[in-house]
């Protein structure tokens, strides 16, 4: 009697199959067997013949009489083979089934053999399957740990592009030192003032241009741009507001800048960057956070730095609508002491503030530092920080700075002493190498401590053998008296009434000394760099100046300072270190070498930044 046969997948693909799901760990993996295969074995499966029914019968019999015998059922090839069957003549029905069976053995075996190649495609697409969360797992971590920060920097003034002051320092540093890091996308937006077109023109891109609504005006506003240093950047046009001789100082500069701020919010739809962050700066982009928080409404974070909150943007209340295009209720944000202050307003609206030193943050709670604003800031303490500000060490390198004659280096600092005698012949000073040479590069202005100066220098010039020059410009009294000092003390004292970048490089090359005596410093810049050429700094202890340089009267430290902003305590200050200068000349000696070495970089302030953005947006 024919053998009864199993009729299923064969075993060594199943095995195949479940070992890979097993090895993989992988839950409620259908693995699906090809078509051909699967509708083979159906078809088989449904075919059963006589014979077999027949044998299935006696051997359940068989079964049944061991049983009763107590002895194990005879198989049927172990039976007699001599015993007679009987034969039975087939209908033609039963041979036409007998044929059908026979044809479906040959087709599933045709079919198992000739789909071995389906099955292995059908195993490799299971191993893929199983692969596959792990492969997105992975691809998920990159994509965090990749994650990109996109920051877009607002401001009235940038390096290299133009600057006045520290602002433009800080934007002409921070974005680039940012954009090294490799997890940020970082944009920067400012005016494109004459000087800019003049010096830049033929390089810049235009981008687009759109008019800009600002309370009743429409007006043109062309967009440019420009990518340097990883960094993008654009800048708005109208020839009107921005193309003129100075940046600030005008009597429409509140229109100037509502301008510029507006522009700068519907510039987002024409650049197709969309910011996690924007970071306003100062004043005159103070109406950015504002415009955010009551017109716009965008789905983003936006930073208020103050730079200095002596200038806070002050106007008549009528302006509100008919100049910066502010609904009435905006009047809650930018109304204070009785008028419009874009500052406070900024404070207000603002999602974080911060300041460039930590002294200046905690220094804005004085009612002496905080010009009137004491008060908001104190509101607003529990989302305000300090950063101090750094500085691009590769503009400002005494080793490889163009701008200077001779280079040196905290090994070998014989150039300084040829950079001195170059200066002092710039300012028809006496070539004197035993002279100390003390420098001032510094607007003249009473809160960078140009009155105590005033006060004290002839004192100082009688005492010692010192030499003085200035460089800067400012109000007419200071200006007046340091032309007045120098005709009395000529060949000592050098006033150079004048702002130029290239002669304040070789000013900080060629001094032995540079005194900071200000009144308040936010931050200041002038004592790093100072460091990076070896020029001791004399600063008083305040904001930024505290933060950056230690008294080395106790024998560590990288300058010297003083606390009481008198003219006793700058001389005092200045005394100390000439007599350092002239009688202890090895240890001056390794004073200048080292603070040559001290790390200023923006690397240090650049994680600071990143993880207060990080805070903010919650992006790692």
């Amino acid at each position: 009697m024919p053998e009864k046969k199993d009729k299923k997948i064969p075993d060594k693909i199943e095995a195949k199959v479940t070992e890979k799901i097993e090895t993989k760990k992988v839950e409620k993996i259908e693995t699906k067997v090809p078509e051909k295969i699967e509708t083979a074995v159906t078809e088989e499966k449904e075919v059963v013949s006589p014979e077999t029914e027949v044998k299935e019968v006696e051997e359940v019999k068989e079964e049944k009489k061991a049983k009763k015998r107590g002895r194990p059922p005879k198989k049927a090839d172990e039976k007699n083979t001599d015993e007679k069957k009987p034969v039975r003549k087939r209908t033609k029905k039963e041979d036409s089934e007998k044929e059908s069976t026979t044809e479906v053995k040959k087709k599933t075996t045709r079919t198992i053999k000739t789909t071995k190649k389906e099955v292995n495609s059908a195993s490799s697409q299971i191993n893929h399957i199983i692969a596959a969360p792990a492969k997105r797992g992975r691809k998920k971590k990159e994509e965090n740990a990749k994650a990109v920060k996109k920051i877009l920097f607002v401001g009235s003034e940038v390096l290299p592009y133009t600057a006045t002051g520290g602002l433009g320092e800080v934007l002409g540093s921070l974005p680039k030192a940012l954009a090294k890091r490799g997890d940020y996308d970082v944009r920067v937006i400012m005016p494109y003032y004459k000087e800019i077109i003049e010096r830049y023109g033929s390089e810049v891109k235009y981008l687009c241009n759109y008019n800009v609504g600002l309370a009743w005006r429409n007006l043109y506003c062309g967009l440019f741009t420009l990518e340097k240093d990883n960094v993008t950047y654009y800048f708005i046009d109208n020839e009107y507001y921005f193309r003129r001789d100075t940046l600030y100082g005008f009597y429409d500069d509140g229109e100037r800048y509502a301008f510029f701020s507006k522009a700068v919010m519907d510039s987002i739809y024409f650049t197709g960057f969309m910011p996690d962050i924007i970071h306003a700066n100062d004043w005159q982009s103070a109406l950015v956070p504002i415009y955010n928080t009551c017109i716009y409404r965008y789905d983003l974070k936006t930073i208020f730095t103050i730079h200095n909150i002596e200038y806070q943007g002050k106007y008549d209340l009528a302006i509100l609508g008919d100049v910066f295009g502010l609904p009435p209720e905006a009047g809650a944000y930018v109304e204070y002491d009785g008028c419009i202050n874009l500052l406070k307003g900024a404070i207000e609206c603002s999602d974080c503030v911060t300041t460039v030193s930590e002294s200046y943050a905690n220094e804005l709670h004085d009612a002496s530092f905080a010009h009137g604003l004491e008060e908001i800031i104190a509101k607003n303490a529990w989302k305000t920080r300090g950063i101090l500000n750094g500085l691009d060490t590769t503009v400002y390198n005494a080793e490889t700075d163009g701008e200077i004659s001779n280079n040196f280096s905290p090994v070998d600092v014989t150039g300084k002493l040829k950079d001195k005698r170059e200066l002092q012949e710039m300012g028809n000073l006496y070539a004197d190498d035993n002279a100390p040479l003390l420098a001032l590069v510094t607007r003249l202005v009473s809160h960078k401590g140009m009155d105590i100066v005033m006060d004290s220098l002839e004192g100082l010039l009688n005492n010692t053998n010192l030499q003085v020059i200035i460089l800067g410009k400012g109000d007419r009294r200071y200006e007046d008296y340091f032309l007045w000092l120098q005709n009395q003390y000529r060949g000592r004292v050098s006033a150079m009434i004048t702002y130029n970048k290239a002669l304040s490089h070789k000013v900080y090359a060629g001094s032995d000394m540079f005194l900071m005596p200000s009144k308040a410093e936010p931050c200041g810049l002038s004592q790093m760099i100072a460091c990076r050429y070896g020029t001791v700094p004399i600063v008083r202890e305040t904001g930024g100046l505290r933060d950056s340089i230690k008294d080395c009267g106790g024998g560590e430290g990288n300058g010297f300072t003083f606390s009481n902003y008198s003219a006793a305590d700058l001389s005092n200050a200045v005394y100390r270190a000439v007599d350092l200068y002239r009688n202890h000349g090895d240890d001056w000696d390794k004073l200048r070498k080292y603070i040559m070495t001290i790390d200023f970089s923006w690397s240090k302030s650049a994680e600071k930044y990143d993880e207060m953005y990080s805070w903010i947006t919650g992006i790692q």
